[in-house]
């Protein structure tokens, strides 16, 4: 096992539900209502992609780059008070850094507020950063986990990548690393080269190296 990338929204922290609260007032603001099943449409997509959703949702006559800025704002804002890292992660993120295994942080974030979520976490324990800004292509393309690869000089087929969207699983796969999916919004399926947990307490560094042989 050459490197362990970890997804960020809803797999590291609990940010879907910052996400959710975001992304209702800024519907607000653009005079439309916005549920969890909205939400649930867009997990693991781009900010892009939330943009224009938003907008076709609601109608609303408002220039995309204003209410990406109303996101943005709004995200780093909450984020940069403080957010909670799910259970298990830590100790997952300590039990690699003692073994020796580099560790990458993948997502499908802006660069702004991934920077909001490792004031809290801390940037120190992890090798690479790779988010929105740093691709041409988001999950579900392979390219985010590809460049993480190859910022740290490994192989993607000897990496294993923590995700809880389809949208992460999918691009993980693409790109040819092995996946433990831990389910949010959406359910996952297991498959060969992937194990399926409830959450990141259930995970090992030896289960990790395993399923690289599964």
């Amino acid at each position: 096992m050459e490197a362990v990338f970890f997804d960020m929204d809803g797999l590291l922290v609990d940010s879907e539900r910052v996400w959710l609260e975001i992304e209702t007032e800024v519907m607000a603001r653009l005079g439309a209502e916005w549920t969890p099943e909205h939400q649930v449409h867009l997990l693991g997509g781009s900010m892009e992609r939330t943009v224009d959703y938003m907008l076709a949702v609601s109608g609303a006559d408002v220039r995309p780059a204003v209410v990406r800025e109303w996101m943005i704002s709004g995200m780093v804002a909450r984020l940069s008070a403080g957010v909670r890292v799910l259970p298990g992660a830590s100790e997952l993120l300590d039990a690699l850094r003692d073994e020796g295994v580099p560790v990458g942080l993948v997502t499908s974030s802006l660069k702004e507020i991934a920077d909001a979520v490792l004031k809290s976490v801390g940037r120190d324990r992890f090798d690479c950063v790779v988010t929105a800004d740093d691709v041409t292509r988001t999950k579900p393309d392979p390219e985010p986990y590809l460049t993480a690869a190859r910022l740290l000089g490994v192989e993607p087929v000897r990496c294993v990548v923590l995700e809880d969207s389809p949208n992460g699983v999918a691009a993980a796969t693409a790109a040819g690393c092995a996946v433990v999916a831990v389910p949010s919004l959406l359910p996952i399926e297991p498959a060969p080269g992937r194990l399926v947990v409830t959450s990141l307490t259930e995970v090992a560094v030896t289960d990790l190296r395993a399923l690289l042989h599964s």
